[in-house]
């Protein structure tokens, strides 16, 4: 008997901060207006996808000491953007980014049920932590944490904001939706929390929302993240878009479920992928080198080495050969606010490898930079996508995938319209949406599910 086809889950990440985004295309718009956020989201809720996402950013990047501009310099508050798209949107779920590490359970807590209030069920939660001092110093307790202590604030944080969230739950905890008037209020909001990073007692002053909680998601690579979503999460971020890597890692979490009482179905796991479409694969191709030749100018492709090599290297052509000396090794590094310096834990390994590369073949600096950065995941004829993203999920490398088009914020109309029709012709995706929340979208059990405590009486 052969297996069902599994549903797709689809979802857009307007960009933000990035070195995706083709800055120089005619088509490309502002990151910070509403009109983009407004056009990017409806887009998404007219393909029926499953959430928006947006990430965050605490502070600017720097190199050098400078500004890091090759990309954007600014981002707009999070849940500001979220709580104004969901005045556009009806079915669209709402995902940000909110830093564990400079924040109190009780603020986000609050703010993520009352997004949840305002969009009908629609909120979604991405927990992630800051594992760097600079970020720090634009807080009160900057850098006060140490980085092996991070994913232990975070899981009593997220364990303290569902204690909020769960505080109206009960029979005896009823209230009117409309008007928050109490049908009894014995221990309405009550709270009381004693742990190791947070000691807080009081009332919470937000009755329970549409969904329970908001949706949680998380985007740790490491062991501890890993376990992490695998405790606690509804589904995790992934930066593995190969078929085989991504078999891997979705073995490993899947696999990490049983121990926490979970089933496989309980997280979904989601990884980001960049796409470029043509008439057919072989204009696809050449459209996609010619995106790439646009992400990495040589000013970026400098930048990037610097991150590696950790010295100014403004003096060197990108269009000339890779560097003789060796990175510089130590605590304190160029590059200030940005993913990447984690990546390479071994940068004189790394500099050798891409010795090699270039020298192998032929490459410069850019062109290195070119081939070993970020590569569009799905290129082809849209028939060519749909077939590759529905093999990558039916062969279980995901659930499905976080789409980031590299013109913002109009790029993701052309999926819309060719990608997704036929995804739906073959039965993996949704022609409409069959609930309102963002649970009901990803297949997600109501935190009450089973019970009448806790629901808010209409």
């Amino acid at each position: 008997m052969s297996k069902p086809l599994k549903q797709i889950h689809l979802a857009a990440h307007f960009p933000g901060v990035n070195n995706t985004t083709v800055w120089s295309d005619p088509a490309a718009g502002s990151h910070i207006e509403f009109s983009s956020f407004a056009h990017f989201a409806r887009t998404a809720e007219r393909a029926k996808f499953d959430f928006l996402f947006l990430a965050e950013g605490l502070r600017l990047r720097e190199q050098g000491g400078e500004i890091y501009d090759l990309d954007v310099v600014g981002r707009p508050d999070t849940f500001t953007v979220l709580a104004a798209l969901a005045a556009v949107t009806d079915r669209l779920g709402l995902t940000g980014t909110i830093n564990s590490t400079f924040n109190e359970p009780y603020e986000v807590a609050r703010q993520f049920a009352s997004l949840d209030h305002l969009s009908g069920g629609r909120s979604a939660w991405n927990v992630v932590t800051s594992w760097d001092a600079f970020t720090g110093e634009n807080f009160r307790r900057g850098g006060f944490l140490p980085q092996e202590e991070r994913y232990s604030r975070a899981q009593e944080f997220l364990a303290t904001a569902n204690e909020l969230l769960d505080s109206w739950r009960g029979d005896e905890i009823l209230a009117d939706q409309a008007t928050g008037t109490f049908l009894s209020d014995a221990k309405a909001g009550a709270f009381v929390h004693q742990g190791q990073h947070f000691d807080i007692h009081g009332r919470f002053n937000v009755p329970r929302s549409p969904q329970g909680r908001p949706v949680i998601f998380q985007a740790g690579e490491s062991d501890e993240g890993r376990e992490f979503a695998a405790s606690s999460a509804d589904a995790i971020f992934s930066r593995y878009a190969t078929l085989k890597e991504g078999q891997a890692f979705y073995t490993d979490v899947k696999g990490r479920l049983a121990k926490y009482g979970r089933r496989p179905d309980q997280l979904l796991i989601l990884p980001a992928a960049t796409f470029v479409l043509g008439d057919t694969d072989e204009e696809a191709a050449e459209l996609a080198r010619e995106v790439r030749r646009q992400q990495v100018s040589g000013a970026t492709a400098i930048k990037h080495l610097e991150f590696v090599w950790n010295r100014d290297l403004s003096g060197h052509d990108p269009e000339g050969p890779l560097p003789d000396v060796d990175p510089l090794v130590g605590e304190e590094h160029i590059s200030r606010g940005r993913a990447q310096v984690r990546m390479y834990r071994d940068p004189i390994a790394i500099a050798r490898e891409w010795r090699e590369l270039a020298a192998a073949n032929g490459w410069s600096i850019r062109d290195l930079v070119i081939n070993t950065g970020n590569r569009q995941t799905f290129v082809g004829a849209p028939a060519t996508v749909a077939r590759t993203i529905n093999d990558f999920v039916q062969a279980d490398a995901s659930d499905g995938f976080i789409l980031v088009p590299h013109i913002t914020p109009g790029g993701l109309d052309a999926f819309a319209d060719k990608v997704v029709p036929l995804l739906q012709e073959q039965g993996v995706f949704r022609t409409e949406y069959e609930g309102t929340t963002l649970r009901d979208h990803l297949g997600l059990a109501h935190p009450d599910a089973g019970s009448p405590a806790g629901r808010v009486a209409s």
